[in-house]
């Protein structure tokens, strides 16, 4: 009887370990597709900010119902300003963070002090319509560090990208998906 009990443990013990290298397997293999940049050859949609006259459509042309294009903040372009142009509406009723004072129309834009007179601003990208508003602000006012890009974990990577179609300066373009993104510099010539 001892023995019967011996031979199903090994066998329950065997059986249970290929189940869970199994298992490991295929969460490895998820976890590799899920996190891959691209095949090499790959190309993905991708907005490029020298382009980019922040029109409006990335808002609005997507095929998403939340566009899967948000503003980021270019922090090594960034004066940190107190009146940042991005931020505040052009002659706002104050320097606070009243909604009546904030150029974004979702509030997306977080302004937090620093250290006098120095302001960070980040972008909650949940809140983000990818309108341009703040890009436009930014660059016309500004030093150009809100740009806006295609986040490509929310991109569907649509063969014909109806942002491109309707985008009025041409700014989305297919790029390498190993290095999708897109930024400008200050001093690099774009």
């Amino acid at each position: 009887m001892a023995n019967s009990s011996a031979k199903i443990d090994r066998r329950s013990f065997v059986g249970d370990g290929l189940r869970v290298a199994g298992a490991i397997g295929l969460a490895g293999l998820g976890g590799f597709l899920a996190g891959r940049k691209g095949q090499p050859g790959e190309l993905v949609w991708q907005i490029d900010p020298a382009k980019c006259v922040a029109c409006g459509n990335c808002a609005t042309r997507c095929v998403l119902d939340s566009s899967a294009v948000k503003c980021v903040h270019n922090f090594p372009m960034c004066g940190y300003c107190d009146l940042c142009t991005g931020y505040f509406p052009p002659n706002p009723h104050g320097l606070d963070t009243g909604a009546e004072n904030q150029l974004c129309p979702t509030g997306a834009i977080v302004r937090k002090l620093i250290e006098e007179p120095y302001f960070e601003y980040t972008i909650d990208e949940t809140l983000c319509i990818g309108c341009g508003k703040c890009v436009k602000g930014c660059t016309a006012f500004g030093n150009g560090s809100l740009q806006l890009q295609v986040r490509h974990d929310r991109c569907v990577n649509c063969n014909e990208c109806s942002i491109a179609l309707a985008c009025p300066s041409q700014a989305l373009a297919r790029v390498p998906a190993g290095q999708p993104y897109l930024l400008k510099y200050r001093g690099a010539g774009a």
